[in-house]
């Protein structure tokens, strides 16, 4: 057992003890109720405002930040959900037994706390002590920075752990928590902006019999009862195309999918995403809509759209540059891909700019490995990437001009797709076609190709009008406005292998 281990279990021991001896004098360490009526940081802009004297009292709640104990006088930080404030106690005020509690209390206890403020004669706003309240034991000891052979540590700097841990982690990081603090204004200024241009929000089913609307490889499950498989939908969008139909011309859903995939600073299995659908809309119009939206939260949450991004500053000002998928690639790699016959060219083109492209099988799966590679790690400013190939977008439009072509663009930053938008195809004859060449892609073991969905296709026999239609990462939109590197700094549980 390493010295830490054996410290942390000996101090968890000394605080069950604590336990048990509050237990014995018949205090309850975890009461049932408790209710402040302020917090740290609207205490101290008030009183640096309004000085009150020792008439007027307060509740706060929080924990145990510091403390020096100083005989008969104490003092001593809270930490609460707005920041941290001075604690003053004495045996005079709190009276013996409540002073004994207070000293006996450890660095990250839940208190309960009533008192007065005051300013120290240092100018620090501090809150004089007239009763403590333990809320509940913090029995295993927080994780702190520490000084061991001359060497400044973190205890909790492992982001294994802290992923793992994310309670702890909230609780000691502060930059953490404002992380997700701002993730959550983030979802509530979508929300917002969508609802303004006219968007319903709606639900749509996390157990599908057909997993669809994204080439992805789903997580499969059973229904008992109905004695069905189902999957754990990867996209919600041949559903919100169904309402579409329906008449609801323009819907949007904000909720979790589920891919079955790799892990990495970009991909999480569960993740959050947003999208929108436009009757009467198309490419061009979505387009707008995406440029809209990103900038309008940025400003909102950011105050500014020039943003820091690790060691680039992004300006996410419009308009936005727009290129070619076909030109992008040429311009990183040197390769005109409308200008490839066959697949072993294409190969061998891949190979001469240090791709790997032996298991593709065909030109445009080829194509878009040298665009991972060699492309999108470059695209750091924004930029709308357009017209991709027909082959790679099986729900976008043709474009009319250019048929083995789409009308689809995917939005970048910062080297990663924020998104994926397109001119929703709306002929079922096309379509069905679309999805038969899927099916015949999945036999030959392609697990991530689309499967049939006959369902779908009745749908759009009713009719579907023009429509435009949008996907936006939200983990990786809110990775960019907290300049946050990995996608699981953005998720506050993500998965993890057991311990």
């Amino acid at each position: 057992m390493s010295q830490d281990l054996k410290e942390t279990n000996e101090l968890i021991q000394q605080r069950i003890e604590k336990i048990k001896n509050l237990k014995e004098k018949g205090v309850d360490p975890y009461p049932i109720r408790f209710f402040p009526d302020s917090d740290s940081a609207s205490l101290i802009e008030m009183y640096s405002k309004t000085p009150t004297g020792p008439e007027k009292k307060f509740l706060l709640g929080g924990r145990l930040h510091s403390k020096r104990v100083m005989g008969k006088a104490s003092f001593a930080h809270l930490k609460d959900k707005s920041g941290v404030i001075q604690l003053y106690a004495t045996r005079d005020d709190l009276g013996e037994e409540n002073y004994t509690l207070f000293k006996s209390l450890d660095l990250g206890d839940l208190i309960g706390i009533e008192g007065y403020l005051f300013q120290t004669q240092k100018g620090e706003t501090t809150l004089h002590l007239t009763s403590v309240t333990l809320l509940a034991k913090c029995v295993r000891p927080l994780p702190v920075v520490k000084e061991k052979d001359g060497v400044i540590y973190d205890a909790f700097a492992d982001v294994e752990q802290r992923y793992r841990m994310r309670y702890v982690d909230l609780v000691v990081n502060d930059h953490v928590r404002e992380t997700f603090i701002t993730r959550s204004r983030i979802v509530s200024e979508i929300r917002n902006f969508l609802t303004s241009e006219g968007f319903l929000e709606v639900e749509t089913p996390m157990m599908q019999p057909i997993a669809g609307g994204a080439a992805a490889r789903p997580f499969v499950t059973h229904h008992n009862t109905l004695d069905m498989q189902l999957f754990l939908r990867i996209a919600p969008e041949l559903y919100l195309k169904r309402l579409i139909v329906g008449g609801l011309d323009r819907v949007f859903e904000l909720n979790r999918n589920f891919r079955n995939e790799g892990i990495s600073t970009k991909h999480n299995p569960e993740f959050t995403m947003m999208e929108a659908y436009m009757a009467y809309g198309d490419m061009g119009k979505m387009l707008e809509l995406t440029e809209k939206l990103i900038t309008t939260v940025a400003q909102k949450i950011c105050g500014t759209l020039k943003i820091k991004y690790g060691n680039d500053l992004v300006d996410l000002s419009p308009p936005w540059r727009r290129v070619k998928y076909v030109d992008i690639i040429k311009e990183y790699s040197g390769i005109d891909f409308s200008q490839v016959k066959t697949l072993e060219e294409a190969k061998e083109k891949a190979s001469s700019v240090k791709v790997d492209a032996s298991k593709c099988t065909s030109i445009w799966k080829v194509a878009d490995e040298v665009f991972s590679e060699k492309a999108e790690p470059n695209l750091i400013q924004p930029v709308f990437v357009t017209d991709y190939p027909k082959e790679l977008s099986p729900l976008a439009k043709s474009n009319p001009e250019n048929p083995g072509y789409v009308e689809r663009f995917e939005p970048y930053i910062v080297g990663r797709e924020i998104g994926n938008a397109f001119s929703e195809l709306n002929d079922p004859f096309d379509q069905k076609e679309r999805f038969e060449d899927q099916v015949k892609q999945r036999e030959a073991g392609d697990d991530e190709a689309f499967m049939m969905d006959e369902d779908y296709i009745r749908a759009l026999e009713y009719g579907m009008p023009p429509t435009g239609g949008l996907g936006i990462g939200i983990d990786r939109l809110v990775m960019l406005l907290t300049n946050s590197q990995s996608i699981r700094d953005t998720i506050l549980f993500p998965l993890m292998r057991p311990e």
